[in-house]
């Protein structure tokens, strides 16, 4: 049961919500021990709402799971979780995350947490099954994540960050919806109807535009005057070269290797695109605080 559970929460996707996280790094707050246990809290209250969605999704999508090869063996779609008991927790653990964000991170994490439950209850009733606007509210959430870290800590969230981050997960939530149509062939529609909408082709141009822009809005980012000012540092341009080969590494999962399903998995069991996001993060420390 305890597999199952664990199995159903999606514990493997929680670290989507690491964005909530870059506030405290890329303002250099991470020093901070007060500061760095908000953040830290955000994080775990965002996994447990997230976690919340993920059982009310799977309960509202649990005939088109099982038509999916690989979601068709779900704890709630196998049989093996009853929806009266996913029902439940997803209330309690909902409760609970919007409880301890108010009582604990203030009133504008509280006012983020509510708009990212809200949507997403929008999301698996209506919007995604709105051509392109399903991919958009994907990645608003992750939009989300970042301005509720920057809540947490009180700190006004960077522009640059709201775009890096919405062009990042764009170009996620895309190879996903190319995953999915490539994978499941004739069944496709069966099991997401919008994928009808889609084509490789379509989602092939939609890629390249967001991977192109999503290069340049790092590299600019880097560039900035005023982000260098701020950060006191000229040399984060430097890690420029770890986000252009980890975007290429990811393309070649999904061209090449039919992946793109699920990113989270990519990340933990490709080891060149776990080591290259450990080399990234590496290399932001010691410019951040060693070599300014």
């Amino acid at each position: 049961m305890i597999k199952h559970l664990i199995k159903a929460l999606r514990v493997k996707q929680w670290m989507k919500n690491l964005f909530v996280l870059a506030a405290l790094i890329f303002t250099r707050n991470y020093s901070e021990p007060d500061l760095t246990a908000r953040a830290i809290l955000g994080f775990f209250l965002f996994c447990l709402t997230s976690a919340s969605i993920y059982l009310l999704n799977d309960v509202l999508d649990l005939q088109a799971d099982r038509l999916h090869p690989i979601k068709k063996n779900r704890p709630i779609a196998s049989g093996a979780i009853s929806v009266r008991f996913a029902l439940g927790l997803s209330g309690i653990l909902a409760f609970f995350s919007l409880g301890m964000a108010f009582v604990a991170l203030g009133r504008q994490f509280l006012a983020i947490l509510i708009i990212y439950v809200v949507m997403n209850l929008f999301y698996s009733k209506y919007l995604k099954h709105v051509v392109i606007l399903d991919v958009l509210i994907i990645a608003i959430g992750f939009v989300l994540r970042a301005m509720a870290g920057a809540a947490a800590i009180g700190v006004a969230i960077s522009s640059w960050l709201l775009l890096c981050t919405i062009l990042l997960s764009l170009f996620l939530a895309l190879s996903k919806r190319r995953h999915e149509l490539v994978l499941l062939e004739a069944n496709a529609t069966g099991h997401r109807a919008i994928l009808r909408e889609y084509s490789p082709y379509f989602l092939d141009q939609l890629i390249a535009v967001v991977t192109a822009s999503t290069l340049m809005a790092y590299a600019l980012y880097t560039m900035d005057p005023h982000v260098q000012e701020n950060l006191k540092t000229d040399r984060l341009i430097f890690t420029t070269p770890f986000v252009i080969y980890g975007i290429f590494r990811f393309l070649y999962l999904v061209h090449q290797k039919e992946q793109g399903g699920d990113a989270s998995e990519m990340i933990v069991t490709d080891l060149p695109l776990l080591l290259n996001i450990f080399l990234w993060v590496f290399s932001l420390f010691l410019i951040l605080n060693w070599f300014p």
